[in-house]
Formats: C-alpha cells, sequence, structure tokens
C-alpha cells in the first residue's frame, strides 16, 4: 500500500529537479558576462560519422566561461539535452561531463539510427553564443536473406536468375564473383558472349548455361563499412553422364601390374563402377585397385589397376558411370606385350653396313645394265652366290690390275 506513494513522490521530485535547472538556465541566460571577459570557443565542434551500435562523444570547449552555462540541444528537434552537468532528456544513453576548467563532452551511448542529426554546444551570453556538428550513424552491409536466392539446380542449356539483395546505410552495392576465380559469362542476344571477373547488381543472369560454369557464386554486400558480407549460392547444371578413355588399347607383359583409366563428366553426381567385358562387377581386392580421383564438380578420373597380369586378366574391360538422367560407358582392351630379346648394337651395325654395300652393288650393275632398281622386272643377278665384301673388294682389285696392260697394248 505504502509502493504507490512512494513512486509518486519520487517522480514528483525529478519534476521538481528538472523545473528548477530549467528556471537555472533562464537565469544564466539573463546574464551577460560576470567579468570583463567575452566566453569563447577554442576549438570548432567536429562531425562525427559512428558505425550503429558504437558510442559517439562530442566535445566542446569554451574559454572564459565566467558565471555562464553550457548547454547542448538537439537543433533539428530543438530539444534541451543537457546544461552543464545535468541531462534534461529522459534518454538514458546520454550523459555529459565537464573537466572543471573550459571542456564540456556529450556522451552518446550505443548510437541508434535515430539519433542522427545537428548537435549544438550552447553558451547562453547576450547575444548567445553555439557552435554545431552532424552525427552522422552509418550501418554496416547485412544480407536480406528471405529475399536473397539459394542454391539452385537447372539443366545444361537453361537459365538461371541469382538474386541478392542487403540493407545497411549507405546503400550497399552488390557483387558477383566466382568462388574459384573464374569468369562469369554474360550472353545477350543469340551470339554475343562476354566473360567478366565481376559483375555488379543485385541479380545475375545467365542463360544458356554448360557444365563449366557449374560452381559457388559470391554474392558480397559493401558500402564503405567494414565489415563487407557475402552469401554463397551453389549452382549445379545438371546432364547425362560423359566417360572418355585417353587409351582404348593397354598392354604389358606378364607379371606386370597395368593401370587402366577413364575420365568421368556427370551432374548430378554418378556412380562409378568397372566390369570385365563379360559384365562381371569387378570389386578392390588383392588382384584389383580401383581409385577416383575428384577433378571438379562435376568430373572425376577413374583408374583400374591390375596386379601381377596373367592370361586370364586379357580381355575387354568396362568404365561405366550412372546418374539420376542417364549412363555411359567407355571401353578398353587389355593385351600381352611380347618383350623378346633385343638385337645387340653390333650386330644392327654389321647388318646395316651389308646392306648398304648391297645396296652400292645393285645401284652400280643397274646403272651398267640400264635398269631401274625400283622396277618391277625379276633382277636376272644370281643372288644366292653373293660374295662377302672382303673377297668382292678382291675380285674388283684384280681386275683393274688385269685392265692396265690390255690399255697399253691399245695404244700401239
Amino acid at each position: 500500500m505504502r509502493a504507490a506513494p512512494t513512486m509518486q513522490v519520487q517522480s514528483r521530485t525529478r519534476q521538481i529537479v528538472r523545473l528548477t535547472v530549467v528556471i537555472a538556465a533562464i537565469a544564466f541566460s539573463c546574464t551577460s558576462r560576470v567579468n570583463g571577459f567575452e566566453p569563447d570557443f577554442l576549438f570548432p565542434l567536429e562531425n562525427v560519422t559512428i558505425a550503429q551500435g558504437r558510442d559517439a562523444i562530442f566535445t566542446c570547449v569554451v574559454n572564459n566561461i565566467g558565471g555562464n552555462r553550457v548547454a547542448w540541444i538537439k537543433a533539428d528537434t530543438k530539444a534541451i539535452l543537457a546544461i552543464h552537468e545535468h541531462v534534461i532528456t529522459n534518454n538514458e544513453r546520454l550523459s555529459v561531463t565537464h573537466n572543471d576548467y573550459n571542456t564540456w563532452t556529450l556522451n552518446v551511448r550505443t548510437v541508434r539510427r535515430e539519433d542522427r542529426g545537428t548537435y549544438m554546444c550552447q553558451v547562453n551570453t547576450d547575444p548567445m553564443k553555439s557552435q554545431s556538428a552532424f552525427l552522422e550513424v552509418v550501418i554496416p552491409p547485412d544480407i536480406v536473406y528471405e529475399d536473397t536466392s539459394g542454391d539452385m539446380m537447372i539443366p545444361e542449356g537453361g537459365s538461371a536468375k541469382l538474386i541478392c539483395k542487403a540493407r545497411g546505410y549507405p546503400e550497399p552495392k552488390i557483387l558477383w564473383r566466382r568462388e574459384d576465380g573464374g569468369d562469369i559469362i554474360v550472353r545477350t542476344g543469340t551470339t554475343v558472349k562476354t566473360k567478366m571477373t565481376s559483375v555488379e547488381g543485385e541479380s545475375l543472369l545467365l542463360s544458356k548455361v554448360t557444365r563449366s560454369e557449374m560452381g559457388a557464386y559470391l554474392c558480397i554486400a559493401a558500402n564503405g563499412v567494414p565489415p563487407s558480407v557475402s552469401k554463397r549460392l551453389m549452382l549445379h547444371v545438371h546432364f547425362h553422364p560423359l566417360v572418355q578413355v585417353p587409351n582404348q588399347l593397354v598392354g604389358a607383359p606378364q607379371k606386370t601390374d597395368i593401370t587402366l583409366q577413364c575420365y568421368v563428366e556427370a551432374s548430378p553426381k554418378s556412380i562409378n563402377y568397372w566390369t570385365r567385358e563379360s559384365g562381371e562387377m569387378i570389386i578392390s581386392n588383392d588382384k584389383y585397385n580401383m581409385t577416383e580421383l575428384t577433378v571438379s564438380y562435376y568430373s572425376a578420373q577413374m583408374k583400374l589397376t591390375i596386379r601381377k597380369l596373367k592370361k586370364s586378366d586379357l580381355g575387354g574391360y568396362k568404365c561405366i558411370s550412372k546418374n539420376s538422367i542417364g549412363e555411359a560407358e567407355g571401353n578398353i582392351r587389355v593385351y600381352e606385350m611380347d618383350l623378346s630379346k633385343p638385337r645387340t648394337p653390333s650386330e644392327d651395325d654389321d647388318d646395316n653396313a651389308i646392306n648398304k654395300f648391297d645396296s652400292e652393288e645393285d645401284d652400280y650393275e643397274n646403272k651398267n645394265t640400264g635398269r631401274n632398281s625400283s622396277s618391277n622386272s625379276p633382277s636376272l643377278k644370281d643372288q644366292s652366290h653373293r660374295l662377302p665384301r672382303s673377297s668382292s673388294n678382291i675380285i674388283r682389285c684384280i681386275n683393274s690390275v688385269m685392265l692396265i696392260p690390255i690399255l697399253m697394248l691399245m695404244e700401239y
């Protein structure tokens, strides 16, 4: 029963205090000066730009204050905020301090957007003196998730429109980039295609989308007030699986390891596996080792290693890729590579020398008989009695020696 009267007393007490301060302010305004010096501002009141949620401070330095008083006023609403060290307004986030000399400060804690405006430091001289400064409240950007696109799935060749909206003050600008740093393909008309590292605007239109455009797109909002913010949007492009085989015929000697490779492109993600030509599915064990390496969002490399190749391992193999849209396969044939003992270099050189000599001898005989070495007519030379190179040289030498006396007799 006593609580209500007590609260009424406290409320009336506060009203009396405020009324007393206002009366004092009016009285102070009638006092022009106490001494012979006129009050003046030592420094101008500086504008303040502050992010929402932080504290803003205005500092007013007045020399020769004498018996005058300093008041703080919000100019756009003409509301008296404080006189000397007393806060008049009901705003609990406001406070004033005085260093007992010439400096007065107004502190606005946890600044809100509605605190924005012109603040005045006023001295009650006659005429009144004042200086003003502006409080600008900026707001970091923030993504409006309810108005922004999420992850998207489209068929290859289709179109996608990505939308991103943000709020803040000043109004944020939206920039689109690819997370992997790749180009954004902007198509205008039917043939014009432009590659851009970034695109500005709330919406990003992608048309005739290919699988290479699949990936994460970043919507980045910035207005000069840190921090910038972004949202990641994943663009999935669906298409039929594609299998590429770099080597369709692979050989190796027996008892060695051999590796088969296939490259797969598919979206949605596919199930990839290997089979024998007969359709028997291959599983990893001591004989077979299967690995799959992801290359991009939609491509992968399949590998099958066959250990200690033997006769039963020869034949056809298939790499198969299946997803919800379809399936594809690649074929590889494994054969045994015969690595017989190669001929030694010395043997090869001897053969080459003999073949060269034989070729020269054939050319010589063809020139003398008027026959062409490339002619289809059969050769009349008896190949079965070909002499070794050393014997042929001796015979030629004997023929030359015997020819000399005959030539000498002819001169006589």
